[in-house]
């Protein structure tokens, strides 16, 4: 036998999975982009939230935010800004009925309201 034949070697084996391959970028229609505007846009609207529910990226929504922004497509808020916020006290009785002020006016609501019913109610006298 010959001297390198009686030494002995060490082989490291190495196993490899294949790499996932980059998803294909999904093209999107305009009208499907001012939609995802929109809804960030919106109050209490959240961009990464919106993001992750459509399977974007944030930082995708935040570049079509900007190009909307910048091309006068859409303004930011600033009338709601600009009015100054009005606090009141209340005080928690056992009543049925919810008073809730929104500028000038009051919309009174029973114990039993559907909160879909009511989340609309408020909407519209936001937009009045």
């Amino acid at each position: 036998m010959s001297d390198s034949m009686s030494h002995h070697r060490t082989f490291e084996i190495l196993t490899a999975e294949p790499v996932p391959s980059r998803r294909k970028p999904r093209h999107r229609s305009e009208d499907e982009k001012a939609r995802l505007v929109a809804e960030a846009f919106s109050p209490g609207g959240n961009v990464s939230a919106v993001a992750r529910s459509e399977g974007l990226d944030p930082s995708q929504l935040y570049g079509w935010r900007r190009k909307a922004l910048s091309s006068g497509m859409v303004a930011p808020l600033t009338e709601a800004a600009s009015k100054p916020a009005k606090f009141t006290r209340f005080e928690a009785v056992g009543s049925g009925t919810v008073e809730i002020v929104i500028g000038d006016a009051v919309v009174r609501a029973g114990g039993d309201v559907d909160s879909d019913r009511l989340a609309r109610i408020i909407r519209a006298v936001r937009k009045a």
